[in-house]
C-alpha cells in the first residue's frame, strides 16, 4: 500500500468526519469542528449534494409528511432523539430562537424534528416536544425500518448506547442539521453550535433568494 493512497484515504475520511459531526448525548458531548466555508454562508454549504433530498414520514398526529409539501419555506431538518439532555433541545431552542428573530418573516421556515428513537419517542410524545419548542416545529417518527431509510438518504449515524447500569439506552447521533431553501433544494448542512446569530444570517439569505 503506497504512502501516497494512505494518505488521500485518511483526507477522505477526514473530510467525511468534519461534514457528519456527531453526538453522544451526555455530559462528555463533542462534535467535530466544522471546515471553514468557502461560501458566504456560515454553515456548509452542500448545494447540489445527491442525498438529503427527501422524506415521508408520520406527525404526531399520524399524517404523513413530505418534504414536498413544505416548498415555499426555509426547511430545518434535525435527526434527534426527546431524551437527548443537550444537542438536542439546544438545537432546536436555537431554531426557535431564529424563528422569533424572523418576525413576520417567521412564517416562512419550518422546523422538523424527526426522531431516530421511535421506540419511546412516540407520536404523543413528539408532539408535546415540539410544541414545546415551538407550535410550528413538526416532530416527525416511523417504523424503525422508515427511520433507518431516512437515516440512509440523509447520510445520518446512529446507534444506540447502553447506560452504565445497563438498564436503559442513550442514542448517538449525527449532531448537525440540514438546510433547505424555498425552491426545496438541499443547500447547507449546519454544524452543532453553530448558533443563532450565524443561523439566522444564513436563513434570511435563503429567504431572499441567495
Amino acid at each position: 500500500m503506497s504512502k501516497q493512497w494512505t494518505r488521500r484515504m485518511g483526507l477522505l475520511a477526514l473530510s467525511a468526519a468534519v461534514l457528519t459531526g456527531l453526538a453522544a448525548c451526555d455530559k462528555n458531548d463533542r462534535t467535530v469542528p466544522g471546515a471553514p466555508s468557502v461560501s458566504a454562508f456560515n454553515a456548509v454549504d452542500i448545494t447540489g449534494a445527491d442525498y438529503a433530498r427527501q422524506f415521508s414520514l408520520k406527525d404526531g398526529d399520524g399524517k404523513t409528511r413530505t418534504l414536498a409539501e413544505f416548498k415555499g419555506k426555509v426547511v430545518f431538518v434535525f435527526f434527534g432523539f426527546t431524551q437527548c439532555p443537550d444537542v438536542c433541545p439546544t438545537t432546536m431552542a436555537d431554531l426557535a430562537e431564529v424563528h422569533r428573530r424572523l418576525g413576520p418573516q417567521g412564517d416562512r421556515l419550518q422546523g422538523v424534528f424527526i426522531t431516530v428513537d421511535p421506540e419511546r419517542d412516540t407520536p404523543a410524545v413528539l408532539k408535546n416536544y415540539v410544541r414545546a419548542l415551538d407550535p410550528s416545529f413538526v416532530g416527525l417518527t416511523g417504523s424503525q425500518d422508515q427511520i433507518n431509510e431516512a437515516a440512509r438518504e440523509f447520510k445520518i449515524f446512529f446507534q444506540k448506547v447502553p447506560t452504565k447500569d445497563g438498564q436503559s439506552y442513550t442514542m448517538d447521533h449525527t449532531a448537525g442539521a440540514f438546510v433547505f431553501d424555498p425552491q426545496g433544494r438541499t443547500r447547507l448542512f449546519a454544524r452543532y453550535g453553530l448558533g443563532a446569530d450565524a443561523l439566522t444570517a444564513d436563513i434570511k439569505r435563503l429567504l431572499s433568494g441567495s
